[in-house]
């Protein structure tokens, strides 16, 4: 079964860019290296939040994602640049109607 996350951070304003540069560089290195992930994109709130979708194909391939590079080097990169932790959520799929639009 696939695995859902999103992850929010709010960046501290003067480190924005920084935290963008972050998050751009480590979605870079996701989607080369991690074959078990099928979605790993950044968008952005009206009030500034940051908010990574994320999507693996298993279990073992988010777990692969928790102890990879990629994340390694952007947990390393926000340190101090956030207004707090990250609001980190799992979600299960409740799908209903068509198949393709029912579920991320």
């Amino acid at each position: 079964m696939a695995v859902i996350v999103v992850a929010t951070a709010i960046p501290v304003p003067e480190y924005r860019g920084e935290v963008i540069a972050a998050f751009e560089a480590a979605i870079e290195k996701v989607h080369e290296s991690e074959g078990g992930c099928l979605l790993y994109a950044l968008h952005e709130t009206q009030d500034g939040k940051l908010v990574m979708i994320e999507k693996y194909e298993s279990g073992e391939a988010f777990a692969a994602h928790v102890k990879g590079d990629g994340l390694a080097a952007l947990i390393v990169a926000l340190k101090d640049k956030l207004t707090g932790p990250m609001d980190v959520q799992m979600l299960a799929p409740h799908s209903a109607g068509s198949a393709s639009k029912g579920a991320l």
